[in-house]
């Protein structure tokens, strides 16, 4: 006769949505806090890395270095939310340039779809860090090129012409 072996059970909920859909953070002592927003502390340089928990006053209530110690449901509401939180189209190709003074007109196609946007001028367009540029548009909106090596032919000659 086999005995199965003890199931362990799971961690406690330590992320609940309430019934406006704002996220709340259960802390060590028991207490529940919220809402809270979840805030990528690296997110472009290290994207899916550590993320804090910012209070209903602007206050950290929480800092997860790594969000391995959370159950499998929390950790999918957590990415929900943060997703929901955080917009930073990735530009994937240039299709048009109205012009290469600035301001001048971009189309562009993204991981959101396709957008125009007016650049401001050729300091909107940041190096912030190897192989990485932010362009900023003329609302504030950043849009994000990971690797401008890796975009075709025609959308690096549209981009060098601004650098």
């Amino acid at each position: 006769m086999t005995v199965a072996a003890p199931v362990d059970n799971p961690p406690p909920a330590r992320l609940r949505e309430d019934a406006l859909g704002r996220l709340h953070w259960r802390g060590d002592d028991g207490q529940w806090c919220g809402p809270v927003t979840p805030v990528r502390a690296f997110p472009i340089q290290a994207p899916h890395g550590e993320v804090a928990l910012v209070g209903p006053h602007g206050h950290e209530v929480a800092y997860l270095a790594t969000l391995d110690g959370l159950s499998a449901d929390d950790r999918a509401l957590l990415l929900q939310h943060l997703q929901r939180h955080a917009f930073l189209p990735r530009i994937t190709r240039l299709v048009e340039v109205s012009s290469f003074a600035t301001p001048s007109t971009w189309t562009v196609d993204t991981d959101r779809g396709r957008t125009r946007f007016v650049l401001k001028g050729e300091e909107d367009i940041r190096r912030i860090a190897p192989g990485v540029l932010l362009v900023q548009d003329a609302y504030g909106v950043q849009y994000l090129i990971r690797d401008p090596h890796t975009l075709d032919r025609h959308s690096r000659r549209l981009l060098d012409r601004f650098m």
